[in-house]
């Protein structure tokens, strides 16, 4: 058990930055599966913008690497390419 009043208030704000950036991570992460699974070229481009944004975000927080959202953005570019 902690024994300073800091050391208990560090405890509860990292438990709200825990829960706040698991939330942002796994919105980001049902984002870019359905943007995998939409099929209009159209459509997918209008969504890419915001996937992309989403991504740079969890990046500039240190939530994800950002050689891991470079990829993430570039394999999602490709696949709309593809379409």
């Amino acid at each position: 058990m902690a024994n300073h009043k800091s050391a208990l208030k560090r405890i509860r704000s990292n438990n709200a930055k825990r829960l706040l950036n698991k939330y942002h991570h796994k919105t980001t992460r049902n984002a870019v599966r359905d943007l995998r699974a939409v099929e209009d070229k159209k459509e997918a481009e209008g969504k890419l913008g915001s996937v992309i944004s989403m991504i740079d975000k969890l990046a500039k927080k240190n939530i994800i690497h950002r050689n891991k959202a470079a990829n993430l953005k570039s394999k999602l570019t490709k696949h709309i390419a593809t379409l």
